[in-house]
């Protein structure tokens, strides 16, 4: 595959980015804000102590100047930092539809682009395999996420393993206050468990977990030849034989049990897009499911 010239780069960002603000201004953006917390609260005024007010709010050095019981007030910070980690490995490529996951990842990732940036939110991008390929910090404005979107559109996918530990492990590093981070990826790959409970301890971790109908499931054409996009391995199989097609799926079935688990365990919510269905339902799901958890 060729790489994109920066026409083709630019053509698609402005796509994307209509598709995105109709998707963000018709379905997503009063989700969006009342969905992830903010880093925390801070000072809003000092008033007056009233009856009923909580007397561990009373600021004793105003009280003290003041001969009268001043309280200080705090409000919820609603500025948020949102970075998302992009497995760009070779597996992404992948796609038996009209898109790939990895397209499929660029546009699901320029809609929260989008929704952050109508929060007034710093956005953030980290691209990684087996190890991080690009960091660009967060920061606010429309300029940057649309930079951010053709720096998506331009990384090409790398025939190397995905290491979400060494991803995770670099966002501790570099992200030393609280930060919303989507860790988008196929999750093909060693587990990866102790560094995602170390990095949703410190921040709120969501994994965009990305799939195809074909990796779940075998379809009845007789012989293939299927080649791992990471190591180049290439495998033989006769798709016409149930119990082949049968074992695929057992298998299949299993890792993403198994993923789930580990996902649950490390206290990490999970939003599942798939290639061919509308990743704005999957969407909608995950909106309300952390809207009834925060009521």
């Amino acid at each position: 595959m060729p790489d994109p010239t920066v026409a083709d780069i630019l053509k698609k960002v402005q796509r994307i980015q209509i598709v995105a603000n109709r998707a963000v201004n018709d379905l997503l953006a009063g989700q969006y804000h009342s969905v992830f917390r903010g880093r925390g609260m801070e000072f809003d005024e000092v008033r007056e102590y009233q009856p009923g007010d909580d007397v561990r709010a009373i600021d004793w050095n105003v009280t003290a100047r003041t001969g009268s019981p001043y309280i200080k007030r705090f409000s919820e910070e609603r500025e948020l930092t949102v970075l998302l980690l992009v497995d760009v490995s070779a597996s992404g490529a992948f796609g038996s539809g009209e898109r790939s996951k990895l397209e499929l990842v660029v546009e699901v990732a320029a809609l929260l682009m989008f929704s952050a940036l109508k929060n007034n939110d710093k956005v953030g991008l980290l691209l990684f395999c087996d190890t991080v390929l690009a960091y660009y910090p967060p920061r606010k404005g429309k300029g940057n996420c649309l930079r951010l979107i053709r720096e998506l559109l331009a990384a090409r996918p790398v025939a190397r393993d995905t290491r979400l530990d060494v991803a995770l492990d670099f966002l501790n590093g570099v992200q030393k206050r609280r930060t919303v981070v989507f860790l988008v990826s196929d999750f093909i790959g060693p587990e990866a468990g102790r560094a995602l409970s170390s990095a949703n301890r410190r921040h709120d971790v969501i994994a965009v977990t990305v799939t195809d109908p074909r990796e779940h499931a075998l379809p009845d054409v007789g012989f293939l030849s299927l080649a791992d996009a990471e190591t180049g391995e290439v495998v033989e199989v006769d798709t016409s034989h149930p119990a082949v097609r049968a074992l695929f799926e057992r298998r299949a079935a299993d890792r993403a049990r198994t993923l789930t688990q580990t996902l649950r365990k490390s206290g990490v919510d999970e939003l599942p897009i798939d290639t061919r269905e509308d990743y704005l339902k999957s969407l909608r799901r995950f909106f309300h499911m952390r809207e009834r958890r925060f009521r």
